[in-house]
């Protein structure tokens, strides 16, 4: 049964897992610490894709040293060959007595094929320490696996009496540097961001990483239903860009996929892009985490759907008035069942603005 001690080799395990958080796409963030007679012998976290798992790094760290070792890891050891070879094979093979795993893998590929065979092995394994905050750590893993969607995380930047641009759609800047600031870093951990053409349309965004050290771009999407966007767009300039659409304009697609877009034709019953299955898509492509950056429109419209699982708020100390745009377009409610219910995650302080973390309730 795990203790105190197998709590705190945990919490190093899941710290040194967080160091991935930028880099593992589409692989989940993963972290282990090996300990022996009350010492760490070796410590790992997973770096990138394609690259030797968190189990692998820490195994080389602490070398014959790990015979008799117990290995504390945020996820189940894997126990197929993809890139890499099976991390449980590696810990059967170094000799470790004992694996404290935090939570079982939720790819179908291992779900507790891994455990399975450490415990065949003859090694002791405990499972579900601290799950709940790896399983937090890997969200978006988790729900591709399971739902085969990304974790769709909408920031909207507001002001206190929610609204997000002024009548004439002026909104630069409603919230403060630091919040723009701290965007950048949930960019950074997001594998794609998503746009409406009309948001790409009024702002010309790039939507990119900037001023957040990050080997790799998070993809950008857009949702184009009538391929409004213009080949010169800002978005396009350095390549990256899926653009999903409703209408089969031949000399349209080719300008766009000149340009470098990869332009793919989902379109639903309202002539409109097929929100279920784009996001189907993106998991398809490696997604975990999806960020959106739109309009009242299209945030209404994932909302309608129920396709928003969080909402990130950057609520600034002003107030623009009745006439100004509103965060989400979900039309007129005529009853209260037919709200969108919420959970608090977080609340704190980014500069002069609050960023809240809610949670669309199921």
């Amino acid at each position: 049964m795990a203790d105190a001690a197998d709590s705190r080799w945990m919490a190093q395990a899941l710290r040194l897992a967080e160091r991935g958080l930028y880099t593992t796409s589409p692989n989940p963030r993963v972290g282990c610490v090996l300990v022996k007679d009350g010492a760490v012998i070796g410590v790992g976290w997973h770096e990138r894709a394609g690259e030797p798992h968190a189990e692998v790094h820490a195994l080389r760290e602490a070398k014959d040293a790990a015979r008799g070792a117990t290995a504390y890891v945020t996820l189940e050891p894997c126990s197929h060959h993809g890139r890499t070879p099976p991390c449980a094979d590696a810990l059967i093979a170094a000799g470790v007595s004992r694996v404290v795993v935090a939570m079982q893998d939720p790819n179908p590929l291992v779900a507790g094929q891994g455990i399975a065979r450490l415990s065949a092995a003859g090694i002791e394994v405990e499972c579900g320490l601290m799950e709940a905050a790896a399983r937090e750590l890997n969200i978006g893993f988790c729900s591709r696996m399971t739902r085969g969607r990304p974790w769709v995380r909408s920031k909207i930047g507001m002001s206190l009496d929610g609204r997000t641009a002024l009548a004439n759609g002026v909104s630069q800047w409603i919230t403060g540097a630091a919040a723009r600031q701290d965007v950048q870093r949930w960019r950074a951990r997001s594998c794609a961001v998503l746009t409406g053409a009309g948001t790409v349309l009024a702002d010309d965004a790039q939507l990119n990483v900037r001023s957040v050290e990050t080997p790799r771009q998070p993809l950008r999407v857009v949702l184009d239903s009538e391929l409004q966007m213009s080949p010169s767009a800002r978005i396009l300039q350095d390549g990256g860009v899926v653009i999903y659409t409703a209408v089969q304009d031949a000399e349209k697609i080719a300008a766009l996929e000149q340009m470098g877009a990869t332009v793919c034709l989902s379109p639903d019953a309202a002539g409109q892009v097929d929100l279920d299955a784009a996001l189907s898509d993106l998991a398809r492509r490696g997604c975990n985490e999806l960020l959106v950056e739109a309009g009242s429109t299209l945030n209404g419209a994932l909302l309608k759907a129920g396709l928003v699982d969080e909402l990130l708020l950057y609520v600034a100390p002003q107030l623009l008035g009745d006439a100004a745009r509103g965060i989400a377009a979900l039309g007129e409610l005529t009853a209260l069942d037919q709200r969108v219910d919420l959970e608090w995650q977080d609340v704190r302080q980014v500069g002069n603005d609050l960023r809240i973390t809610a949670r669309v309730k199921n």
